[in-house]
């Protein structure tokens, strides 16, 4: 497919029948703006003020049948705010499900606007995996941006980019943008980087546990090794009994077949000088085990593998971006079933690291897999080791689903944390984990209860329970992901599952490299 040769101008005779028009936010309109007489019209009808289009963007149709949607983002606003009013825009169009979307850009902030709105229409322009018989839906084909400078000559800056699912690949349209005139077409190849990382999480997190067991996850983590050149290595049930990684079997073994493993990946750049360790919880089902969960709090625990999806998905975006960075990669894939086998109440297990634990309550099988993990990860001795997990209740008790929660091994850790959460639009709210809240973990029958059973502060307790298996007083900031599902969408994404962490993760990768 050719890429258009447009300039700004031709937007008004282009064949583009949807077309978002990104403004500065401001009291008054500026003169030059595309179809700037329908869209006074239509705040005049609406008895709307210009600068209310940041809060409310809106759009209507032009004379020659194009659908216009106009809005204004604050540029004094965080990125979270920003993300926020270009994806109003743009489902103003993309709910028609348009072939072509065009974007018009102007001002000093033309460049951040486009950056904004092009990987919007990415990730939300793709198509994830449904089963239905007949799938109707149409994904985005094609971007086009306007006002930054002529665009990319034939050829240039197409995009081929997804993963593997049912039939086809989810993959995002080809893009037309600017090379000159103020452009910065890195940023643009970088964004693409993360919008495949983004929809790789999404498209595994969506997938229904019987298509996804861990067997299946493991052959596609080892299909995505093999494409993107990583180092891939398997510790099966049978080497972790061996091992002595006592938490992990204790989780896995109540599943038939035993297919639970812990997948290694590694990612090299000849430039790094650091390694960052990246381990992501890969339950794929969770029953709650023997203390099992009623049907309101087990529906879409097949989405209980979203951390190590985060995880493959920040490992593919740095791939894709080659940043000057090693990474291990780990990850915990099983399910947690009920089954004469499966692990019981008042169990004590050894854990890899000689730790025994007494089980306490079968669901919070989350922070047993990840014990032996952790362990792994640090005895490689990282710059930095990050874990992703969608492992509390009490976290989205405490955050609800527009913020995950963050612990670091100092303030300084968990600030920076907090601080690239602000910067990437994936808010991160850092919480305590003072020594004093572990004696609710002390046993008197092993060398640690896995839990509590009133569930008091429970998302610190298991933090501190993690602590006791990341060796070598490696710097460590564990993520508890309340926010992976978000009715409604979150920051620029959407779809309710939005892939947060992977954005984030790769800011703080960048501050690494």
């Amino acid at each position: 497919m050719k890429l258009a040769q447009l300039d700004f101008p031709a937007i008004l005779s282009s064949s583009n029948t949807h077309l978002l028009v990104l403004l500065p936010k401001a009291k008054t309109l500026p003169k030059d703006i595309a179809h700037g007489d329908l869209l006074a019209a239509v705040l005049k009808r609406r008895v709307m003020e210009a600068d209310e289009l940041a809060k409310s963007p809106v759009s209507a149709n032009a004379g020659d049948g194009t659908l216009v949607a106009w809005a204004m983002v604050d540029f004094d606003k965080d990125t979270f705010a920003q993300q926020v009013q270009v994806r109003k825009g743009l489902q103003l169009l993309l709910e028609e499900q348009p072939k072509t979307i065009a974007i018009s850009v102007s001002g000093e902030h033309a460049q951040r606007a486009a950056e904004l709105a092009v990987y919007g229409a990415w990730v939300n322009g793709a198509l994830l995996p449904v089963c239905k018989k007949k799938d109707e839906r149409k994904a985005l084909q094609k971007i086009e941006v306007f006002g930054l400078g002529r665009l990319l000559p034939p050829g240039r800056g197409k995009v081929g980019m997804g993963v593997e699912s049912r039939s086809a690949k989810v993959s995002t349209p080809t893009l037309a943008l600017p090379l000159q005139g103020g452009g910065n077409a890195g940023a643009f190849d970088a964004l693409k980087a993360q919008a495949a990382g983004n929809l790789l999480c999404r498209e595994l997190t969506v997938l229904p546990p019987n298509e996804l067991t861990p067997g299946a996850y493991r052959q596609r983590v080892k299909k995505l090794a093999h494409e993107n050149n990583w180092k891939h290595e398997e510790f099966d049930m049978k080497a972790l009994r061996k091992m002595g990684a006592g938490a992990f079997v204790a989780v896995a073994q109540g599943s038939e077949p035993e297919d639970a493993a812990i997948v290694h990946l590694t990612y090299t750049h000849p430039k790094a000088k650091q390694t960052v360790a990246l381990v992501g919880k890969g339950i794929c089902f969770d029953t709650g085990g023997h203390n099992l969960k009623p049907s309101r709090y087990m529906h879409n625990m097949h989405e209980d593998m979203n951390g190590s999806a985060v995880t493959l998905g920040i490992l593919l975006a740095a791939t894709q971006q080659k940043l000057a960075v090693n990474i291990d990669c780990w990850l915990a894939l099983a399910q947690n079933h009920i089954s004469p086998k499966a692990y019981k109440q008042n169990d004590i297990v050894k854990a890899l690291n000689g730790t025994t634990i007494e089980v306490m309550h079968t669901d919070a099988e989350g922070r047993m897999v990840l014990a032996d993990t952790l362990t792994l990860a640090s005895r490689a001795k990282p710059k930095l080791l990050i874990d992703f997990a969608t492992l509390t209740g009490s976290m989205a008790m405490a955050l609800g689903a527009r913020y995950s929660g963050v612990f670091g091994t100092s303030d300084e850790l968990a600030q920076r944390a907090v601080s690239v959460g602000k910067q990437s639009g994936e808010r991160l709210c850092a919480f305590p984990q003072d020594e004093d809240y572990e004696p609710a973990l002390d046993s008197k029958v092993a060398d640690i209860k896995q839990c509590t059973l009133d569930g008091e502060a429970d998302h610190i307790l298991a933090t501190r329970f993690l602590k006791r298996f990341v060796e070598h007083d490696t710097p460590w900031l564990h993520v508890d992901l309340s926010a992976s599902r978000c009715d409604g969408g979150l920051g620029i994404v959407a779809h309710e599952v939005n892939g947060f962490g992977v954005g984030w993760g790769l800011a703080m990768l960048k501050m690494l490299h």
